[in-house]
């Protein structure tokens, strides 16, 4: 997960898609004095606002272990292309996210862990169960839980809940799986979202090059809990959620795929991921590298997920082993993400949305570290700012002169869903610290997290 991140971040362009955002931490809004924002309108649901946009503009046509050392060097050479943001007519609203106290220690990889499995791997992922008790998930590709009746008190469950099947046969869906993303009603039936890695460098004869990112195949799959996050299953054949329209080729020669899912939020009756893609050619279907806003109305029932087109929610990514697609779909990428969405919240009192995600210096981006931004729809975004500066996954760590952050979340502790998807007036930046021995990025691991103040105007 950890090189997938890092694979992700990696892009080059000719000019920043936004202006450099302001320097420093916990920026306040008067620093954006050019901006008019409108009021805030009642909380209309993600899909009505989508669904008065789309008619607008018919009516205006006319009609209706530590597997992210491996490769660090060719990492850094990785090039990836991210689309500008969609647009919407709402202006996004303005908000404030400042730290206000120092890190604490969540979990300890020398320390805590079960195993040498045992390390932050991946942007932390919360729910209550049944009983009012807390699962986090965010660790590595041998998939267990940090437990406690709260988030104040959580320690890492030894129960294995998900294992990796590390499988030669693409098709089977069960090389390297992460649980990225889950969704409860109840606490106790638990859908979750894999990011799943086909490393065909490590099985023989699969990829002809031998390096990790030329043979790296990415699907986003399923697995579903029956017992409040205790175990996970896998369905048979399994349920891809989205995935390229093309197989696993031996000569593909660069990576591919959908990946990284964020948290799963919910508005209304729907329930909304962002997911990252690295985009492809295929003769009918020339598909943007850049994150996708996907929609369900039930988690429960993988096949159910939608991403967003620029028109609606209709682009469909099926198992490309088991169903062809003609012509493949495409979704049109959001925000102005150049990697992965850390985490995806909801502010309580205004309906504004947050997503946290890290960036690296130069890229559009004043300083590396973890930013924030904000939009009313899930489709138009803010420019970005800088919340905790500091040498992030995108970064060279030949140049690290501290541990590296990775995979940013925020959870508020007093948060009313059970899926810890809102936040109020403050929440916890949970994030990992990964040290660094020469260029070598280690399983010396640390989960942190920190207080931070949010605020956001109408």
């Amino acid at each position: 997960m950890g090189v997938a991140y890092r694979m992700a971040g990696m892009r080059a362009e000719a000019a920043p898609l936004f202006p450099p955002p302001t320097a420093g931490e916990g920026i306040h809004p008067s620093q954006d004095g050019a901006r008019v924002l409108s009021p805030v309108r009642e909380r209309e649901p993600v899909a009505a606002r989508i669904s008065r946009c789309v008619k607008l503009r018919a009516s205006a046509r006319g009609g209706p272990p530590s597997h992210t050392a491996l490769l660090a060097a060719a990492l850094l050479a990785l090039v990836l292309l991210i689309p500008p943001p969609a647009r919407a007519a709402a202006e996004p609203p303005l908000s404030a996210l400042t730290l206000v106290g120092p890190p604490a220690i969540v979990f300890k990889s020398g320390r805590d862990a079960c195993d040498g499995a045992d390390v932050p791997d991946a942007p932390a992922r919360a729910f209550r169960d049944a009983a009012g008790a807390v699962a986090l998930f965010g660790m590595h590709y041998r998939n267990r839980a940090l437990r406690g009746p709260d988030l104040d008190h959580l320690k890492l469950d030894c129960t294995v809940v998900l294992e990796s099947g590390e499988k030669a046969d693409p098709a089977a869906y069960d090389d390297r799986s992460w649980i990225t993303a889950t969704w409860t009603e109840d606490g106790t039936r638990v859908a979750a979202l894999l990011h799943h890695e086909y490393q065909a460098n490590e099985h023989p004869g699969r990829c002809a090059s031998g390096s990790y990112m030329a043979c790296w195949y990415n699907t986003i799959t399923a697995a579903a809990s029956a017992d409040g996050g205790r175990s996970f299953l896998r369905r048979n054949p399994p349920v891809v959620v989205a995935g390229a329209p093309f197989r696993q080729e031996v000569d593909q020669g660069r990576h591919r795929g959908f990946f990284n899912p964020s948290n799963i939020v919910a508005d209304g009756r729907w329930r909304y991921v962002l997911a990252s893609t690295t985009g492809w050619d295929r003769p009918g279907s020339d598909q943007e590298a850049g994150v996708c806003l996907f929609r369900s109305d039930d988690p429960a029932d993988p096949a159910r997920w939608r991403a967003w087109t620029g028109t609606g929610f209709t682009a469909a990514f099926p198992d490309p082993y088991r169903k062809a697609v003609q012509p493949p779909a495409t979704c049109r990428p959001v925000g102005p993400f150049p990697g992965p969405v850390g985490a995806l919240v909801r502010h309580r009192a205004t309906g504004a949305w947050i997503a946290v995600f890290m960036a690296k210096a130069g890229e559009g981006f004043a300083k590396s570290g973890f930013y924030w931004t904000n939009s009313r729809d899930l489709i138009a975004w803010d420019m970005p700012r800088l919340l905790l500066e500091g040498a992030t996954l995108y970064d060279d760590p030949c140049r690290a002169t501290a541990p590296l952050i990775a995979y940013p979340s925020l959870l508020d502790p007093g948060a009313k869903g059970r899926n810890f998807d809102d936040v109020g007036d403050g929440a916890l930046l949970t994030y990992a610290s990964l040290r660094v021995e020469g260029c070598t990025i280690t399983s010396d691991r640390d989960l942190l997290r920190r207080p931070v103040a949010i605020r956001v105007w109408p």
